[in-house]
């Protein structure tokens, strides 16, 4: 058991690191070009046996100081990695291929993860549109919003590239999972921000207050759900609203709630749920009824009918 937790948590480091590594905007090495007497930033990188050049922009030593920045980053994460698959191999690890359904529901996911996280971001009040959610993914910054706006919507992306590693998608959707997805989504934010919540919380706009939660009830729960005889989305579905209405976190409880629920659909070939922006408004009505002792039934059938997207 001791190598099966080692094997599972040196898994979920090498998808953190490769979801790090894919956060890093203009990988490569940075090289100055001059036209007409004016220089210009670019970055060179090797991809197989060709030598890419991209452009970066007018150059300036801020600039050019963040671009050096990026290439030691980009390489201290991979000489993590490297060790990692070492252990790895220490340990007997062998990468297990993937069904047919899962491989086409991680393209699914991935070929969507910008509306995705655009609308995860709509969902936690970020004011932001589509084009500069857009332009924060691709290329790390954005002018003309607040850097904790910026942050979340990174820590989104973040989490997202961890539960699309093909490494993470065949761990099990347990506690350990959606604590890990946690600390990325509060990343910034929170020091501890994947740790079980120890402090009262009040939620806005409703009178619910969350009791504080207990680590073993909160696994038990999870368990339960897992093992129940729910159709794939339901259990999903369940997983999603329990961690939001338990508030198991300090914060990002919703964040971590559908990104866990999407760990466990997309492992399954079932899809991928996210509330789009058009049902913002209606979901958190809904949500809140939801927190007051309303039927779960309710909720989840508004999520089943307009935030499951089946490939």
């Amino acid at each position: 058991m001791s190598v099966f937790n080692d094997i599972q948590s040196a898994l979920r480091e090498r998808a953190d690191l490769n979801a790090r590594l894919a956060l890093i905007p203009y990988e490569g090495t940075p090289e100055i070009k001059e036209v007409n007497g004016q220089k210009y930033l670019y970055t060179r990188k090797r991809v197989g046996s060709r030598v890419t050049s991209t452009y970066v922009g007018t150059y300036s030593d801020e600039l050019y100081q963040l671009l050096l920045r990026n290439t030691r980053e980009a390489r201290e994460l991979r000489k993590q990695l490297r060790i990692l698959n070492k252990t790895l191999a220490e340990l007997g690890y062998q990468g297990g291929g993937l069904p047919p359904s899962v491989v086409q529901n991680l393209e699914f996911a991935r070929a969507n993860m910008k509306t995705n996280i655009y609308d995860q971001a709509v969902l936690e009040g970020v004011a932001t549109s589509f084009p500069q959610t857009e332009e924060i993914i691709e290329n790390g910054k954005v002018n003309g919003m607040t850097a904790s706006d910026v942050q979340k919507i990174l820590n989104l992306k973040h989490a997202w590239e961890f539960i699309l590693d093909p490494d993470v998608i065949q761990a099990k959707s347990d506690y350990y999972v959606l604590c890990h997805i946690a600390r990325l989504v509060n990343e910034g934010f929170f020091i501890d921000g994947g740790r079980i919540r120890g402090v009262p919380v009040t939620i806005g706009g409703s009178s619910y207050i969350p009791p504080l939660p207990l680590e073993v009830e909160v696994k038990e729960k999870i368990e339960e759900i897992l093992q129940s005889e729910m159709e794939d989305i339901d259990k999903s579905i369940r997983l999603c609203l329990y961690t939001m209405k338990t508030q198991i976190f300090i914060d990002g409880n919703k964040r971590a709630a559908v990104i866990y629920a999407n760990h466990f659909l997309i492992a399954h070939g079932q899809g991928f749920l996210v509330i789009p922006e058009k049902q913002v408004s209606k979901f958190k009505k809904l949500l809140v009824a939801y927190y007051e002792g309303e039927d779960e039934g309710i909720i989840t059938a508004f999520l089943k009918e307009n935030c499951w997207k089946k490939m």
